[in-house]
Parts: C-alpha cells; structure tokens; sequence
C-alpha cells in the first residue's frame, strides 16, 4: 500500500487507539495524536494524497531532511540544520535558511497545522532541559510567524531530554538531541473539504 491507501486504512480501522499504537512503536513522540485523527475511508485517502504531495515538495526543497509520512501526518527532522548550541536557542543561520525553505511550502499548504518538538541532550538538570526545549520551539515558531505564517497554525511542545532520538552517551547523538522537529497534519478545513469531497 502507498502511504494514502495505508491512511484510509489507519483511519478506518480505530482511530485514536491504533494511532497511539502506531506513534509509540515509530519510535516518534507525538505521532499516535496526528494517526488517531484520521478522519478514514475515503476521506482519510484524500488527505493521505495531499499530505504525500506536500511531504514530496519538503524532501525536494529540503533533501537533507528526514521527512517521513505517517497516517495523516508527515515528520521532518533537519538533523543537520536545525541543531543548537549547548545551552542556546538561538537560531544559527543555517538553521534559517532551511526554515525559509519550509516556511514557503507551509505557506503553498495553508491547511495544515504544525507543531514544533524541541529536544536537549542530557547535559545539565532535567528542569532546566525542559525550559530551554520549550525556548527552542518558541525561537523556531517567532520565525515563522515573522516570515508569514498565521500564529493559528503552530502550535509547541518541549520534551527536554525525555525522548532522546538519539544516544546521548557520544557527543554525535548528544549534538543531533538538540534540535526541533516538525509534525505536520490536516487542519479542520482539510478535514472538512475531504469529507465533504467523499461524500460527492
């Protein structure tokens, strides 16, 4: 099955439950929210096509990003880009010009919405992680908003160093920890027009 075909069957088959299922073995926090809101059947393999569409267009703007599609959603990762410093959240310039590049196929896709995950690696207390995650996503958000994008759509989650993509027990992993990712999924607006265009 493609990966439209794969969510008409995700959304079909139990919604919320089957998405929580999904998100956890992905290894992806965050992903059984954006599967479990499968609206399914037809519609679910509406949105499937213009999430496949969009996911294309970010890995062909992007090819050095992780870009997967999940369910209804799509998950991008700029594992070289978007990285910080230790205790920083200011956004480098590399990491500003791979936002500009996704900001302009955000802005081609106004139906959608995303929210940012920021990461640390697990240098200094858990408290202090959790704070400066959170000064990550906000940092990557107020670019995007000053560069066009309707504060409605964002949305931000810090996890600090709780869900480690990578091992923190080497400076490579504990470098690639610092980072946002990128969760991407159908607003009400999609939803609604898939619907409505199943129904026809």
């Amino acid at each position: 099955m493609n990966k439209s075909q794969k969510g008409a069957v995700i959304g079909t088959a139990g919604g919320a439950a089957v998405g929580g299922a999904i998100g956890s073995m992905s290894g992806h926090v965050g992903l059984g929210a954006i599967i479990g809101a499968a609206v399914g059947g037809v519609g679910g393999a509406i949105i499937g096509h213009k999430m496949d569409k969009q996911a294309a267009d970010i890995q062909k703007d992007l090819p050095d990003a992780k870009v997967e599609r999940v369910g209804e959603g799509i998950v991008v990762e700029f594992s070289d880009k978007i990285l910080f410093g230790i205790n920083r959240s200011d956004l480098s310039s590399a990491s500003k010009t791979s936002l500009d590049k996704l900001n302009a196929i955000l802005i081609k896709y106004p139906d959608t919405n995303i929210e940012t995950q920021g990461h640390t690696d697990n240098t200094g207390s858990v408290e202090y992680n959790q704070s400066l995650s959170v000064k990550r996503c906000t940092s990557v958000n107020n670019y995007l908003i000053s560069n066009g994008i309707n504060s409605d759509r964002l949305t931000l989650r810090g996890y600090g160093e709780e869900s480690p993509k990578y091992s923190n027990d080497t400076e490579e992993g504990r470098n690639q920890n610092r980072n946002v990712q990128f969760l991407i999924s159908a607003n009400a607006q999609m939803k609604a027009d898939a619907q409505k265009q199943a129904g026809q």
